[in-house]
């Protein structure tokens, strides 16, 4: 019997993608945009993490943002709402984005400033990424940063079940620190189940609702933001 061939066509694609992510990166910095992509499990706060950065960082740049959703636009409308360009961007199902979709996302985002006639250009864009801690740290969006929030209601330990997207991530984003008192969160087991899988990511400890923590938070991104328009 002929052996059959054997095509796995998800290295195919993930290096495809890859190459692309690449190529968009050079894309964005050629027209001094920078790229943020922020995961984390549905329910962390990442949309209410982003308005309060907004809010931080309106002063020093122009910031868009890309919210993927596999449907509804509840949090686009929300960040709109707030005086933010936005768009909503529904994956069809699927539980990432990747290069080319943020590419798309982009240009949509471009296309919403044109047509509201505002002329001024982006600093940066950030991408809210579908509410999952594992399929969207597969693939790579082409963002020059990427940033993980993990709640306290969800647990010390994801990193230990969650390896990947922590290993991606250069920060990792603590959120629901005002709930501590009724969670059995304990930050030092969290420092080394990070330590495990990245030993040189920034934990910020945040109340995203309260706004406690988000001044440090907005710091580190605005000299990433600056180091790369240098660079």
């Amino acid at each position: 019997m002929e052996k059959c061939d054997i095509l796995e066509l998800k290295e195919s694609i993930l290096a495809d993608n890859d190459a692309d992510a690449d190529k968009l990166r050079l894309e964005l910095k050629d027209e001094d945009l920078f790229y943020i992509n922020i995961m984390s499990s549905p329910g962390s706060g990442k949309t209410t993490t982003i308005l309060q950065l907004l809010d931080a960082l309106k002063e020093d740049f122009n910031i868009g943002v890309m919210e993927a959703d596999i449907d509804s636009s509840v949090d686009a409308e929300t960040v709109l709402s707030a005086g933010y360009p936005c768009v909503q961007l529904h994956t069809g199902g699927m539980c990432h984005l990747d290069a080319d979709m943020s590419r798309q996302g982009i240009d949509c985002l471009k296309g919403h400033l044109k047509k509201a006639g505002i002329t001024t250009r982006l600093d940066a864009v950030i991408l809210e990424n579908v509410g999952n801690l594992v399929c969207p740290a597969e693939f790579d969006t082409g963002a020059h940063m990427n940033l993980v929030i993990l709640s306290v209601p969800e647990g010390h330990d994801k990193p230990l079940k969650y390896p990947l997207v922590f290993e991606k991530c250069e920060a990792v984003i603590v959120n629901k620190t005002d709930a501590l008192p009724v969670f059995d969160f304990d930050f030092e087991e969290l420092k080394k189940g990070v330590e495990t899988r990245n030993k040189d990511a920034k934990i910020f400890p945040i109340s995203a609702l309260k706004g406690e923590g988000i001044e440090e938070v907005s710091s580190y991104i605005k000299n990433r933001i600056l180091g790369f328009k240098k660079g």
